[in-house]
């Protein structure tokens, strides 16, 4: 089966050897075909192949489907309270995850199903194809693998957040650490496919974390880190130390580890979602990527900090506060995003990846950063089902 999508205002693909030559693959008055899930043939829309079946983009530009690699979708209740009192002066310290860990033991499998999948499905309508999800809203054995497996239930870019904070139960950190590096990644490494640490100020320390880090990958999971948030401790240098695919925060970078994240393979995911709903400063994206640093943007979307489940928003949030071209948040949000995830089958429209792709109700890429908070998406097309495979 092939499908032909045409009548495309504009062609965003992310491949250097398409169309104009640049990063971003851009053409005009161009064609695309899709055949069993991947993309088959891209070119001028006068010379396109016959398909099976023929779609018109009605003159709105095409992109590639976003890939939102840090989300916290599994959770129950809310923090309306907390943001309230945020917007009135109070500073954010990463203390009320608690009372998300509350709410989440107490929800049903269904209810926290439902609830997620409300989530994921606003993800889907806003052009998310391809999702990382996080466990840490229980903090119990049993309990990160009930949130693992529900996640499971979504996308197979599921990420062990054990060491998300401090779990009620216990008074010693180092102690929840050792459960943490110990009984907690044994059960949960079956269900994952990354582990992941809140390493900052208030949270877990530089060695806590390598602690952490240390003992999934020993189990086979590939690693990412929560960095340099709150403060400046050490922490991107530990994630480039360890090799993790994406340290993710990124405010507070002292320039060592700028120059060590940009000689490395590590993505900087920038998540500007939680700067909004924190009143924070946000990250330099321009002199991350001045230094040569690949970046991500991603939404963030949890309870506390960033219930946030529109990616054009957040594409807008890099162009008007991070310093970021529309081109460069877009490309941020596709192909950054899909590095961030080590995944080179998406993120892009070359030949060979899978046909995930955005319709928008737009002629040109850049209306997601000069309209925000409107939905320009018409069209989220998921050629190929089963993400993460």
């Amino acid at each position: 089966m092939t499908t032909l999508y045409t009548n495309i205002g504009e062609l965003t693909t992310n491949d250097a050897n398409l169309g104009d030559g640049s990063v971003m693959g851009r053409l005009e008055g161009a064609a695309l075909v899709e055949e069993d899930g991947r993309v088959a043939w891209v070119g001028e829309a006068a010379h396109a192949p016959a398909a099976d079946v023929r779609v018109d983009c009605h003159a709105g530009a095409v992109v590639p489907g976003f890939v939102d690699s840090h989300t916290h979708l599994i959770f129950a209740g809310d923090r309306l309270e907390e943001f309230v009192a945020r917007m009135a002066g109070t500073p954010y310290d990463g203390g009320g995850i608690r009372s998300t860990v509350a709410a989440t033991r107490a929800a049903s499998r269904e209810q926290l199903h439902d609830a997620s999948a409300a989530r994921a499905g606003a993800l889907f309508a806003g052009g998310v194809t391809t999702l990382e999800v996080k466990s840490g809203y229980d903090l119990t054995v049993e309990g990160e693998v009930r949130l693992l497996e529900l996640a499971r239930s979504f996308t197979n870019e599921t990420t062990f957040l054990g060491a998300h904070a401090l779990a009620p139960e216990f008074e010693d950190r180092d102690e929840y650490v050792e459960l943490v590096a110990g009984a907690m990644t044994d059960a949960c490494a079956a269900h994952a496919r990354w582990a992941d640490v809140f390493c900052d100020r208030g949270a877990f320390s530089v060695e806590q974390a390598r602690h952490v880090l240390s003992s999934a990958r020993a189990a086979g999971l590939e690693l990412r880190l929560h960095a340099g948030q709150l403060a400046d401790i050490g922490a991107v240098g530990l994630a480039v130390e360890m090799g993790c695919a994406s340290v993710d925060h990124c405010t507070h970078v002292s320039d060592r580890d700028l120059a060590a994240l940009a000689a490395s393979s590590t993505v900087a995911t920038l998540l500007p979602g939680a700067e909004f709903s924190t009143r924070s400063p946000y990250p330099d994206a321009r002199r991350l990527l001045d230094a040569g640093v690949t970046l991500a943007l991603a939404t963030d979307c949890n309870p506390g900090t960033s219930y946030v489940t529109s990616m054009g928003f957040v594409i807008a949030l890099g162009v008007r506060e991070m310093g970021l071209t529309p081109d460069e948040a877009l490309y941020g949000a596709t192909r950054g995003g899909a590095a961030a995830l080590r995944r080179g089958d998406v993120g892009h429209l070359g030949l060979g990846a899978r046909a995930d792709l955005v319709i928008l109700d737009a002629p040109r890429a850049a209306h997601l950063a000069y309209r925000p908070g409107a939905n320009l998406v018409a069209r989220t097309v998921l050629a190929a089902r089963g993400q993460g495979e």
